[in-house]
């Protein structure tokens, strides 16, 4: 059994370990990054290692980077996938926004029934992505593939649909809800400003202004 700190420890790795939310591991994570991440002293950070590597989840060495073992990957994913399911459970059933179920699934993703969560999952239809776009895992760990990229990415000309966002910060959100941005929109690139890498695209028809922070957090195809 984990605590609710460890498993977002464990959660916070597997996030950090990934590259575009693919969740594939690569050289690992420094201890300043994950106490940055999860706003605690690096010191705060080494005494949880200490945990859980005992219960043999991460591999680290003293000035060495951390990287989850089989085990740890494979309770990060179970965490992720109680997450995901939650945020979908709670737009599509109990109509949240999607700037809402962030915060409301961190409490509800430490729930340990893994039969609930199973049940959760046929209810719904055994969806693949969350309402953020993020990938759903299965209850065996697997997780869907698709490609993407980046909308700043994009070149002049050519119309893109946003499939999913890198950004879940209720500011984010409820900006890209005032530009009329969400899951599936139609995004036209007119001109991209070479200086700074702001974009002039159109919307719906509509035209509007992205800067390249925000372009660098939509993900397209």
């Amino acid at each position: 059994m984990l605590t609710q700190v460890e498993e977002n420890y464990i959660k916070a790795l597997l996030h950090l370990a990934s590259q575009d939310r693919a969740m594939t591991q690569q050289e690992g994570v420094g201890t300043n990054d994950l106490a940055a991440y999860l706003q605690v002293k690096p010191s705060t950070v080494n005494e949880m290692l200490k945990r859980l590597k005992e219960k043999e989840l991460v591999n680290h060495k003293k000035y060495g980077k951390i990287n989850l073992t089989a085990a740890g990957t494979r309770t990060g994913l179970g965490i992720v996938r109680k997450h995901r399911l939650w945020e979908t459970f709670l737009c599509t059933k109990l109509e949240f926004d999607w700037d809402e179920v962030h915060d409301i699934a961190e409490q509800l993703e430490h729930i340990r029934s893994d039969k609930l969560i199973d049940k959760i999952d046929k209810f719904l239809g055994y969806p693949k992505y969350d309402p953020h776009g993020d990938p759903i895992p299965d209850n065996h760990g697997n997780i869907p593939k698709r490609d993407t990229q980046k909308l700043s990415n994009v070149g002049l000309d050519h119309s893109c649909r946003v499939l999913a966002v890198r950004d879940t910060s209720t500011a984010f959100l409820q900006y890209l809800e005032q530009l009329n941005i969400a899951i599936n929109t139609i995004i036209e690139i007119k001109e991209k400003i070479p200086y700074d890498g702001t974009l002039r695209v159109e919307i719906d028809g509509k035209a509007a202004v992205l800067s390249n922070k925000v372009s660098e957090n939509i993900l397209v195809e």
